[in-house]
């Protein structure tokens, strides 16, 4: 992410809250924190189109806490938060509470902190909420449920975040948003900030329908994809990207990578096969339970395991440190879910590499998302010692041979792959969708 010139200890911030951002390693401000956080400082509320990867989480979290440690708790009948985040999905809200923890004991700040979203023991959270907080984070189905029993109220917030505003309309949140909103204090009795992608008619609609006058910020809204992102692309046969990926993994180049499939069925069958081989794999999908995603989260994180192979229910809301690696196994069918996926790596002003693997099953989304991301994806060449045999997991011992890689009938016992061999591959020429 870039950086810019201005540092966290410019800012007019309490002590304790510097020497909280001092223990998260913060000293320059990325972009979208010096465009929003002197604004936000000053009570003022914003509206920002910002990437994932950016900086926003520590941008509004860190106004959160310098009001609530400089305007004195109201007293109220009932529980209510004095802050509330709103995000799309429970990795989300969960990766944001992480980030507020960190800030919360480096500062020894004097708040409590909790989630509330769906996945986990509904009753513990919903008798820790009732103890009282002063910052809630969840999704918005289970904030719902819980205002509806009247376990909390919203009627005093004091300040309240949308973060992720478009995907809630991807995701068919937005009545819920909208049932929340209306339940809280008045728009110019509370600090409101959206953050989104993309700030689109709709939601720009919602921000001026419950926002106090909103400033507008747009973040480099004409670079869509991280400038310390490396990208590239690679036209395969259906059937060779599995030997073109373990040729990737034996270069040794890739430290921790996150695997992106398009579906459930190809994610496990990658993960078997990886595992087999010795490489350290977990899933990541729709299907896994939350307690076992927050452990294949955590795991990931600590590095245990080097490779998550995940479908798109990870390309947002997960900031895992140190990502050297995505690999696109599959190119997404939706354009947008390209930058997100690719926006896992090169995060805290690190750089990353996206490599993309074109087959004859997905190549087609590739003129629109080039079209989006504004640039074609560089092609690499390619060459038959980047591919690297492997075993198939015990019911499909397989091996590939580099040297067959022709439409005919190879060693694996089936045929090749569709795209033939390099004299007929599709290029950026006759027959490719980028040519037409």
């Amino acid at each position: 992410m870039k950086l810019s010139e201005i540092k966290f200890s410019d800012l007019d911030l309490l002590p304790e809250l510097h020497k909280a951002v001092a223990s998260q390693k913060f000293e320059y401000l990325t972009e979208v924190q010096a465009m929003t956080i002197p604004t936000t400082l000053t009570g003022k509320d914003l509206a920002v189109q910002a990437q994932t990867g950016s900086g926003k989480t520590a941008a509004f979290l860190v106004t959160i806490f310098d009001r609530l440690l400089k305007v004195p708790k109201k007293k109220t009948h009932g529980v209510c938060p004095r802050a509330i985040v709103i995000t799309p999905t429970r990795e989300l809200a969960v990766q944001v509470a992480s980030d507020a923890e960190g800030l919360l004991k480096g500062g020894d700040l004097p708040f409590r902190i909790l989630l509330a979203y769906g996945g986990v023991d509904y009753a513990k959270q919903r008798e820790e909420i009732r103890q009282g907080v002063d910052l809630l984070i969840g999704t918005p189905g289970r904030l719902i449920d819980y205002l509806k029993q009247r376990v909390y109220h919203l009627g005093a917030v004091e300040i309240a975040v949308i973060d992720e505003a478009d995907r809630m309309f991807d995701m068919g949140f937005i009545a819920d948003i909208r049932f929340l909103l209306k339940r809280m204090s008045k728009y110019d009795e509370r600090q409101s900030m959206l953050f989104s992608a993309t700030l689109s008619d709709r939601v720009m609609e919602l921000s001026y329908e419950y926002m106090n006058v909103p400033e507008l910020v747009e973040v480099s809204p004409d670079k869509i994809v991280a400038d310390r992102v490396t990208q590239a692309l690679y036209h395969l046969g259906s059937t060779e990207k599995m030997p073109f990926l373990f040729g990737l993994l034996k270069t040794g180049e890739i430290k921790k990578a996150v695997v992106f499939v398009n579906t459930k069925h190809m994610a496990e069958r990658l993960a078997r096969a990886l595992n087999h081989n010795g490489y350290p794999t977990a899933v990541l999908s729709g299907d896994v339970p939350q307690n076992g995603r927050l452990k294949v989260i955590r795991r990931f994180s600590a590095g245990e395991i080097k490779i998550l192979v995940a479908t798109d229910v990870a390309s947002r809301g997960l900031h895992i440190e140190d990502v050297s690696h995505v690999i696109n196994y599959d190119l997404p069918q939706d354009t947008e879910d390209y930058v997100h996926r690719i926006g896992r790596t090169a995060r805290a002003g690190k750089s990353g590499s996206a490599i993309t693997l074109a087959c004859e099953d997905y190549v087609f989304t590739l003129p629109a998302i080039e079209e989006y991301i504004g640039h074609q994806i560089p092609v690499g060449e390619v060459k038959p010692e980047m591919f690297a045999q492997f075993e198939e997991p015990p019911r499909e011992k397989r091996q590939f041979n580099p040297n067959n890689r022709g439409g005919g009938r190879d060693n694996r016992g089936g045929r090749g792959g569709r795209s033939g061999g390099p004299q007929n591959r599709q290029r950026s020429g006759r027959g490719s969708p980028r040519g037409r």
